[in-house]
């Protein structure tokens, strides 16, 4: 009767991280196109005043600019939070027993 249990237990935790890993994925995919969205949105807007049929060699480089410091705020902030959610799972599960 134990033996069942353990293998229903190891199932349903291998079910659990299947679930947690598509949800990691799904989240990662959402934050990439969040991203590029953001991008897009504040460097266009900042680098391209008036939009033509194509960008002069100005606006590449403004938007060159600003994506490179577009996604490097975004590194950095990315890995605070991690870092903050790792501390406080750490401190949680310490003090919590889960």
């Amino acid at each position: 009767m134990s033996d069942y249990g353990n293998y229903g237990g190891s199932s349903m935790e291998a079910k659990k991280q299947q679930v947690m890993d598509q949800v990691r994925s799904e989240l990662a995919l959402a934050n990439a196109q969040e991203l590029i969205n953001k991008i897009n949105e504040k460097c266009f807007a900042k680098c391209v005043p008036k939009p033509g049929s194509s960008l002069d060699s100005s606006e590449q480089a403004c938007l060159s600019k600003c994506m490179d410091r577009y996604m490097e705020a975004w590194n950095i902030v990315s890995r605070t939070y991690i870092n903050r959610v790792q501390r406080e799972s750490q401190n949680m599960g310490g003090a919590g027993g889960f």
